[in-house]
Formats: structure tokens, C-alpha cells, sequence
């Protein structure tokens, strides 16, 4: 009898989850990396979380996040890019509690240019975010508790 981590639905949902977050790395670590050629104000002044002028701050965030897109697309099994896709989600969610404690008001700019080159207002971009952080976060913590509790499963009680 096969288990459930074997099933071919659970393995559908892992790397249906999985695929969703490189293509959401993807697009988001371009548009990082596009903005920080640009030549929006925001970019020369330092963030104040970590004291990065921000267009060095958005293209290296943006070429993390297109390693780990690329990581999570070309590895064999899913539980290196479940943990890569959780630290990431984690450190985005403590910049943002961060900035929330700072009393910091602006929209998170994450998206950079691309917002003003589709017309799409600050603030839905920045919901829109939030929203697409709590699915990289819950999912990627979803399947690594799972994962785990399998693996707690089949181990043999002491």
C-alpha cells in the first residue's frame, strides 16, 4: 500500500505549488531587478530597515528571488524548494512587520516600475502582494509540516 506523501494527487498539489511560486518569483524578482535600473526618487534614498539605498536593496532581492525560482524549477524533489520558499516568505513578512513597527505608511514598493508601467495604483499592488506573500507563506509551511509529519509517521516508535 503506498503512502500518502506518494500519492500522485499530494505530489500534484507539491509541485503545483511549487511551479505557481517560481513563476511568482520570477515575475516579481524582474520586476526588482527592471526597477532598480530605474530612475524612480525612491531608489536613491536608503531603506529604513536595512539602510540599503533601494536600488541596490531591490536588485539583490531580485536576484535572490530568481535564484531560488531557479533552484525550486531544476530541483529533483520538493523539500529544498519548500524550505527555500518558506525562509524567503518569512523574511519578506519580518521586513514588513518591520516597516509596520516603524509606523512606515508608503505601499511596499516590491513591485517597483512595473506598478507605474501597468497603471496599477500603490496600494492595490500592495494588497495584492500581501495576498501573494500569505499563499507563499502558508502553502510552503503547509507542505513542509506535512512533509514532516509524515516522515513522523513512518519513522518506528521508541
Amino acid at each position: 500500500m503506498a503512502t500518502h506523501e506518494s500519492k500522485p494527487e499530494t505530489l500534484f498539489f507539491r509541485r503545483a505549488f511549487i511551479y505557481t511560486a517560481v513563476g511568482i518569483l520570477l515575475l516579481t524578482g524582474l520586476a526588482k531587478i527592471w526597477s532598480a535600473f530605474g530612475q524612480a526618487r525612491l531608489l536613491d534614498y536608503a531603506d529604513p530597515i536595512t539602510g540599503i539605498h533601494f536600488r541596490y536593496l531591490m536588485g539583490s532581492v531580485g536576484i535572490v528571488e530568481m535564484v531560488i525560482a531557479n533552484i525550486c524549477l531544476f530541483s529533483a524533489g520538493t523539500w529544498l524548494p519548500m524550505l527555500l520558499v518558506a525562509w524567503l516568505a518569512t523574511g519578506f513578512l519580518a521586513y514588513r512587520a518591520g516597516l509596520a513597527l516603524l509606523g512606515w505608511q508608503s505601499p511596499c514598493h516590491c513591485l517597483g516600475n512595473l506598478t507605474d508601467a501597468l497603471h496599477i495604483p500603490p496600494r492595490i499592488a500592495d494588497n495584492g502582494l500581501k495576498i501573494i506573500l500569505g499563499y507563499l507563506l502558508l502553502g510552503s509551511y503547509f507542505f513542509l509540516v506535512r512533509a514532516w509529519q509524515l516522515k513522523q509517521k513512518r519513522q518506528p516508535a521508541a
